[in-house]
């Protein structure tokens, strides 16, 4: 059976099936990594742990640990989101490395995480994601916490396409 497309060509429904089953697969095991998992790293895996629920491990991890951010948890705040309690840890800091997938928000954090798939079998992908802290101390609140939720929101939409989730995040 096939569909037939706007553009006059078909596709094998088997093919459109695959694609979807590809893009809805949740990994056992998810690590986001950053470079000091104090932002995008903490968004991404909060984002998708409220998402799977306990369907899945999700953890976060930078290449080095930074401090905990204030706007990162105002901005998860606005969407009924909880990462109060995170504290920033390291790749090396993980006592567990069984993941099916490693997420790397940054450069340094993909270089690092390649790193490790010389020991481990793990697939990682790289979402290249704006760094919100680099105009920190030079904008007003209101400006730095926008950035902060156009990481957020980016995140939110690439983890909904790629695992496959359905609605968005309330403000």
């Amino acid at each position: 059976m096939s569909r037939e497309l706007a553009s006059g060509g078909t596709v094998e429904a088997s093919a459109l099936q695959s694609a979807a089953a590809d893009a809805r697969e949740l990994p056992g095991a998810v690590l986001f990594a950053c470079t000091a998992n104090a932002v995008r790293s903490v968004m991404g895996s909060a984002i998708l742990r409220h998402l799977a629920g306990k369907r899945a491990y999700i953890a976060s991890a930078g290449v080095r640990a930074g401090e905990t951010d204030p706007f990162v948890t105002a901005v998860m705040d606005e969407i009924g989101i909880d990462v109060s309690q995170h504290t920033p840890n390291t790749l090396r800091d993980l006592h567990d490395t069984s993941f099916d997938l490693i997420v790397t928000l940054s450069p340094e954090a993909h270089h690092q995480a390649l790193e490790l798939t010389r020991t481990m079998a793990v697939d990682v992908e790289y979402w290249p994601t704006v760094d919100a802290t680099v105009m920190l101390g030079h904008e007003a609140r209101e400006q730095t916490l926008m950035h902060y939720r156009e990481v957020r929101d980016q995140l939110f939409e690439r983890i909904k396409k790629r695992f496959g989730f359905e609605g968005g995040p309330t403000v």
